[in-house]
């Protein structure tokens, strides 16, 4: 069965850890009659949670879809996992969602990875909302929950839903939108009932609230309200469709997954008020960089967006797509615009967690996948028209942490970068790539978590032993003041010699302008057509400097002087001749060692703060600023790459594994004294290994 535009919706249901994301996954798909049965996390069988890793770990690994219909309307899920380690995850999700509902626990409150996750909401505008899980928990408050959320993120949550006692006496949740009351009923779905008549007033005032948060989203309807003070059921739910499409309300929902409670009033508000996909625009960037907004909107040309990659053992090569104008149809033909090919559509489907459907079409808004596709690859632009243009590409933060990477048995690297290369096609957070500057294979992530699965992954299914190290950091070095040189370049082998001597001068250029050459020869004493090999000769110099053999970088070098010779000159010996005259140049110039510096930010409890600064203080760090709200600390810092190398497991220690960060490269700065001198030695004994190899 296919679906229009006007009757999906698609939501995202993210949050830190362990708040009941995938719990209230498998009893929306269990409520709205898509599974039999709901599964508990302990069973190892619920419908998102498929994947052996998540099973033994019992967390969510990778984001999972599934989907219910009522009245005619398709609402797709997306299940997030809570680990920073998985946030890429997440991002797809928010991509391919017009909304967001954030589990925040009833107990703990808003935690560290859900103000992460509002503030990447606030980047988009997305529209979004909290579901306020665990309420069955006798030290859960859903009105001191609210309350955190407001103190912490500056908005008025509007509570859609109400819940009858707390802890161990929970008996269900008020739908205050409907005004129905809903009662536990053990593993069945929940029951509708009359609203308890000593509830009455507690509803009247939410309603109340919820008449105002809807009139947010009309000034006809402010006015009616501020002149009648109420609003009618009919243009309540015109209010908040308005209201929540622009963000401008934040709906709450109370209730206890596990025990299916708060799910029916959750479905109906979905179906009711929030975004369908026409409310939402996408992003495609022309040949140019040129950036336009796309509505969604099936009657133009199909177009989508491939936001997610995996590979299954059945059914193969999976392309996770999301359509954002036209109809895409099975046994159909498309063009891949970011790869310039045509691509084959056979069987198109939808999904509950692994378990794929086959549909004939999906319409705009819609999300689904293509099998076996030839070509299609994370951020690629399917289209039935080759416009140029393709939507922009999924906003991923930069990996964190990084290990050099090497199979113990020499004749499983390839075997090895194969699956890896693999891995960061099904995670676009994971990278995996060569240095050849320190000659290893390095794999980089969110965090030691997820590199670990990935690692443990290859060994069990694959039979490969992987061994890991700290990697080498890429040290440059520059100079710190003015010098000249000159190199004679003559050698005479009997017939046509070589001949060519330059003379240079070396400046040092600000950090991060990286090389500059000037041509101030005058009088032709090195002909026009030997001074580009004389710029290659420089460039050549720069690879290796003087100090420990790292690439040189910020200096101005100007060929002002030089000689050749009418028969033996040519430009490979101008090109020695200046390779050789910059680094007589360089050793001149007081040359020094950069090394790279990030950007760093943190994310913690307040009551952690004074041992993360003390920390980053001992890593050389300087802090740059620090904001706290509602007992979650971000401290902003600028600290050496070398000392960040294991901060993923350092920070974890700290804060016992509640902290998070996020990190970036900012600029390279000079280094001295032991901790040079302790590079220069270390580099001396690679360079000596390397050279037995």
């Amino acid at each position: 069965m296919s679906y229009s535009t006007d009757n999906i919706r698609n939501i995202a249901i993210a949050g830190h850890g362990q708040t009941g994301k995938t719990t209230l996954f498998e009893r929306l798909l269990f409520t709205g009659g898509a599974i039999q049965r709901a599964e508990t996390l302990e069973s190892g069988k619920t419908t998102s949670d498929y994947s052996q890793e998540e099973i033994e770990r019992k967390i969510s690994i990778h984001a999972a879809l599934g989907h219910i219909e009522k009245n005619g309307t398709k609402i797709n899920f997306f299940d997030t996992p809570g680990s920073s380690d998985f946030t890429g995850n997440v991002i797809l999700s928010f991509r391919a969602a017009e909304f967001a509902l954030l589990a925040v626990d009833g107990k703990s409150g808003v935690q560290i990875e859900t103000v992460k996750l509002w503030r990447n909401l606030d980047t988009s505008g997305k529209p979004r909302g909290v579901f306020i899980t665990k309420l069955d928990n006798d030290q859960a408050d859903f009105n001191r929950t609210l309350a955190d959320i407001k103190e912490k993120f500056k908005v008025e949550p509007a509570a859609i839903t109400l819940p009858m006692g707390t802890g161990g006496s929970l008996k269900g949740v008020i739908d205050v939108l409907h005004e129905k009351a809903y009662t536990i009923q053990g593993d069945a779905p929940e029951k509708e009932e009359a609203i308890p008549a000593e509830l009455k007033d507690a509803v009247a005032s939410a309603r109340e609230k919820l008449m105002e948060a809807a009139a947010e989203g009309d000034d006809n309807l402010m006015e009616k309200f501020i002149e009648n003070g109420s609003l009618s059921p009919e243009e309540i739910k015109t209010g908040l469709v308005k209201a929540l499409a622009e963000n401008k309300i934040v709906p709450a929902f109370a209730g206890s997954p596990l025990n299916n409670c708060g799910i029916i009033p959750l479905i109906d508000f979905i179906i009711d008020a929030a975004p369908n996909p026409r409310t939402a625009k996408d992003t495609m960037i022309d040949g140019e960089g040129k950036e336009t907004q796309i509505s969604f909107d099936p009657d133009k040309p199909m177009s989508a967006l491939v936001i997610k990659t995996t590979y299954d053992q059945f059914s193969g090569k999976l392309s996770w797509i999301k359509v954002i104008t036209g109809k895409l149809t099975a046994d159909s033909e498309a063009v891949n615009i970011s790869e310039n090919k045509k691509e084959r559509v056979s069987k198109l489907y939808t999904c509950q967690g692994k378990k794929l459907e086959e549909v004939k079409e999906l319409f705009a808004g819609d999300a689904g996948i293509i099998t076996k596709s030839a070509t299609l690859k994370t951020n690629d632009t399917l289209a039935v028209i080759d416009t140029g243009s393709s939507f922009m590409p999924l906003r991923l933060p930069e990996p964190v942490h990084s290990v050099a990477v090497n199979a113990v048995a020499k004749k499983d690297d390839d075997k090895l970068g194969e699956f890896l290369v693999r891995a960061a096609e099904e995670d676009k957070t994971f990278r995996f790539h060569y240095n050849g500057e320190t000659k290893e294979s390095v794999i980089s992530g969110m965090g030691e978590l997820q590199i670990n699965i990935i690692l443990d992954k290859i060994k069990n299914n694959q039979k490969i032993e992987v061994e890991t190290r700290i990697p080498k950091i890429a040290y440059r070095e520059t100079i710190t003041k003015k010098s000249g040189a000159e190199y004679t370049h003559k050698k005479q082998t009997g017939g046509h010699g070589q001949y060519g001597k330059v003379v240079i001068e070396i400046a040092p250029l600000a950090r991060g302008e990286g090389y500059q050459f000037i041509n101030a020869i005058f009088g032709g004493a090195i002909p026009k057509n030997y001074i580009p090999g004389v710029e290659k000769g420089i460039i050549e110099g720069m690879v290796h400097g003087s100090m420990a053999s790292y690439p040189v970088v910020d200096v101005e070098v100007k060929i002002v002087d030089g000689k050749f010779h009418p028969v033996d000159s040519n430009e490979l010996s101008f090109k020695l001749a200046a390779r050789n005259a910059f680094r007589e140049a360089m050793k001149q110039a007081n040359p020094t060692l950069l090394e790279p510096i990030m950007n760093l930010t943190v994310f913690i409890e307040e009551k952690y703060l004074g041992d993360v600064m003390s920390d980053l203080s001992g890593k050389r760090g300087k802090i740059l600023g620090q904001d706290s709200a509602g007992g979650i600390a971000e401290v902003r810092a600028e600290v050496p790459m070398s000392e960040l190398l294991r901060y993923s497991i350092d920070l974890r220690s700290i804060t016992s594994g509640t902290g998070s960060f996020n990190v970036d490269f900012s600029h390279y700065a000079p280094i001295s004294g032991r901790i040079a001198d302790d590079v220069i030695k270390a580099r001396a004994e690679f360079k000596i290994q390397e050279a037995d190899e």
